[in-house]
């Protein structure tokens, strides 16, 4: 067994204060060494520059097929009732954000012009939410990119793309047909020898997909010997930049080019660079990562059989679609492991020894409904288009109006209905649904009076019609200090992680264990928080 991937369930305190800059509305001239590359465009290509394209139109898809997924829905415990920081910095002078992106000192050039800023501008001030999430869901992924970029000696900021390709979805997958949290079409991924088969796609494999990215990279780097130009052919391809480069006359600065590059392109630099911005300076921006309400530590097992995902929930508690958001890389919930071609199959920590205590069980269970004659003949369908919705008859329609901080988890939770029988009735894709949307439900006729009063109903309301609360959870016991140990006193911004660094040989989880935490969302100024005995 193989232990990789531990995910730090690290909570922030909401407790930050707006930590108050001036609104200098004086612009100062951009002729700065980060930006007077772009002053030698003549007018037109100026012109172009100027182009305001909508970021949220370029890339909403990313980011709203991250908030449609089980992964989000479910993971993160987005309360309604929860007091998120309103206040924040806006409309900040241009020498405030050249400044910060100079002091954050990364080998990839960190230009700033206006388009930059419309970029900074939109996860800063209009996608906080998902940049929150983004910001949790970073704890988990970034240090397996961090580890592979450093492995192959490339700028950590390289992490970054990740935010634009996909959100860090690690099952987005674009129109074009690019996949993963790298985005990797099929021929380049083939080409980087990631696994593409009927049973397994290793472009949705955070660790192999991330390898293959940095491989990738390199290559395109030796080739430009520029970042810029590296990272824009890594979204559009080579061709078209070399196009870009003969049409303006072999210029080689990305800046010159800009206006010359498919639209997408031409926004994925800036977009790249306002991603740097956002996460490096997220807390001057009163931007609070929103980390996932459960433990997930995660350890990995090898598996040597043909074993599919229903075999696994049958015998340990885990559900089916926590055991997908978890293993990404299988298209149809089966691992097609031979003894002499083994894969990994990533399980939670607490079901790790559930697992291994009942291996003989788990295999053997209805072993010849799923692999008869112990093959892979008639596999299942595809788990993205699996699906028998269910009779209908003797049932009645009730329209509900969908309301802020609702999801299809919730709604389906409130109606008693499946998710996948909501998704179908009303042609949902990625469980993306809007406020003011009218979904259309089948329910038993003898309750359609009940559920017809679901309109009117409060969050609230809607959660204990289910038996859940939605207020927020007491604050812990103080208890008395025991002299025997160090303390720490929780300051604005703890969390647990930054918290363990400040204590040699102390890791977050002694912390937890020490305090008896099983994340930090209830941290709050002025806790003590127990971390060691004394000498």
């Amino acid at each position: 067994m193989t232990k990789h991937l531990t995910l730090l369930t690290l909570f922030l305190t909401i407790a930050l204060s707006f930590n108050g800059l001036a609104q200098n509305t004086d612009s100062i001239q951009l002729e700065t060494e980060v930006t007077d590359t772009i002053l030698a465009l003549d007018s037109s290509e100026a012109a172009a520059l100027e182009i305001n394209e909508d970021p949220n139109i370029i890339f909403s898809d990313q980011m709203d097929s991250l908030f449609g997924s089980w992964e989000i829905q479910n993971k993160f415990q987005f309360d309604t009732s929860e007091v998120r920081l309103k206040v924040y910095p806006k409309d900040l002078p241009d020498s405030i954000y050249i400044q910060r992106l100079i002091d954050i000192e990364q080998v990839v050039d960190l230009s700033y012009n206006k388009v930059v800023r419309n970029y900074i501008k939109m996860y800063t001030e209009r996608r906080r939410d998902q940049v929150e999430v983004m910001l949790g869901l970073s704890a988990y992924y970034f240090p397996i990119f961090e580890e592979t970029l450093d492995k192959y000696n490339m700028p950590l900021e390289i992490k970054y793309l990740t935010i634009i390709e996909s959100a860090l979805n690690p099952i987005a997958r674009s129109r074009a047909g690019a996949n993963g949290l790298w985005q990797f079409m099929y021929g380049t991924g083939k080409s980087m020898n990631l696994e593409i088969t009927t049973f397994v796609d290793e472009r949705r494999d955070p660790i192999k997909a991330t390898d293959a990215a940095a491989r990738y990279l390199t290559k395109l780097h030796e080739i430009y010997g520029n970042w810029h130009l590296a990272i824009a052919a890594y979204n559009c391809g080579p061709g078209n930049v070399n196009k870009a480069i003969r049409r303006s006359g072999g210029k080689t600065n990305y800046w010159e080019i800009y206006y010359r590059l498919p639209r997408e392109t031409r926004g994925y630099v800036p977009a790249f660079i306002a991603a740097a911005y956002a996460f490096e300076y997220h807390k001057e921006h009163n931007l609070i990562p929103r980390y996932p309400a459960i433990s997930l530590a995660v350890d990995t097992i090898t598996i040597n059989d043909y074993l599919h995902f229903d075999q696994v929930i049958a015998k340990i508690d885990i559900e089916k679609e926590q055991l997908r958001a978890l293993n990404p890389m299988y298209r149809r919930d089966v691992i097609p492991a031979k003894k002499n071609k083994p894969y990994p199959l990533v399980l939670p920590q607490e079901n790790i020894m559930a697992f291994i205590d009942a291996d003989t069980a788990i295999f053997a269970y209805e072993r010849n409904k799923y692999f008869p004659d112990n093959t892979l003949a008639n596999p299942t369908t595809s788990t993205s288009t699996y699906y028998t919705p269910v009779d209908i008859k003797g049932k009645t329609k009730v329209l509900y109006t969908v309301k802020s901080g609702d999801n299809v988890g919730f709604i389906s939770s409130w109606f008693h209905v499946r998710s996948s029988d909501l998704r179908y009735w009303n042609n949902i894709n990625r469980n993306i649904i809007r406020i003011g949307q009218k979904l259309a439900i089948y329910v038993p006729e003898k309750d359609k009076a009940k559920y017809d009063k679901f309109n009117t109903m409060s969050f609230a309301q809607k959660q204990a019609s289910i038996g859940k609360s939605s207020a927020p959870k007491e604050k812990p016991e103080i208890k008395p200090l025991d002299a025997n140990y160090v303390y720490h006193t929780v300051r604005k911004g703890d969390t647990i992680w930054e918290i363990a660094q400040k204590y040699a040989g102390i890791s977050s989880d002694e912390i937890m264990r020490l305090n008896s935490l099983s994340n930090d969302r209830g941290l709050s100024i002025g806790q003590k928080l127990k971390i060691k005995r004394k000498g």
